[in-house]
């Protein structure tokens, strides 16, 4: 054990959530196909991590059921959401089957499911996960990028969405 971080107070859950609540984020949706049906959740805690190589990262919890299924393929898709897509957003943000009922899609350049609407999407392959206490912190080798539209983007702040303002 680390003596200093044996002197660390514990944290309060809810002073937690709050305070890092304030932290304004982008929200995205990684995607995949398993065994050829487009598998995917909402995802606000996405970064850039490396320029050489090409990384990123993002963090499901241990209790996801989705993350096993993208993680199996392989490879997936990190769709940046426009500020209109809100309810995509939470449609795949809930858990559950037929989350992408009504939902416009074309295979990405690795095949995963690159959602209508979306700002710009990154294709990934799996290139390493590690413990992050009750999430895993995932790292994608990025594999293609694109732009798709100069919309603003869907932001989330203090547990609800925004929009950015316009000056």
């Amino acid at each position: 054990m680390d003596p200093v971080l044996d002197q660390v107070p514990a944290i309060d859950a809810t002073a937690f959530k709050t305070v890092l609540g304030r932290f304004c984020s982008g929200v995205t949706v990684i995607t995949a196909l398993d065994d050829g049906a487009p598998v995917g959740f909402a995802c606000q805690s996405f970064a850039s991590l490396s320029l050489d190589p090409p990384l990123v990262s993002f963090f499901p919890a241990r209790t996801s059921s989705t993350w096993p299924r993208i993680r199996a393929a392989g490879r997936f898709c990190v769709n940046i959401l426009a500020d209109d897509q809100t309810e995509v957003c939470r449609q795949l943000g809930r858990p559950g089957p037929d989350k992408f009922s009504g939902i416009e899609w074309i295979p990405s350049e690795n095949g995963s499911p690159l959602l209508s609407g979306a700002l710009a999407s990154i294709d990934c392959a799996l290139h390493d996960e590690v413990d992050g206490g009750d999430h895993t912190i995932v790292i994608g080798r990025v594999t293609s990028l694109n732009e798709h539209s100069e919309a603003t983007p869907l932001l989330f702040y203090r547990a609800a969405f925004g929009r950015l303002a316009h000056q």
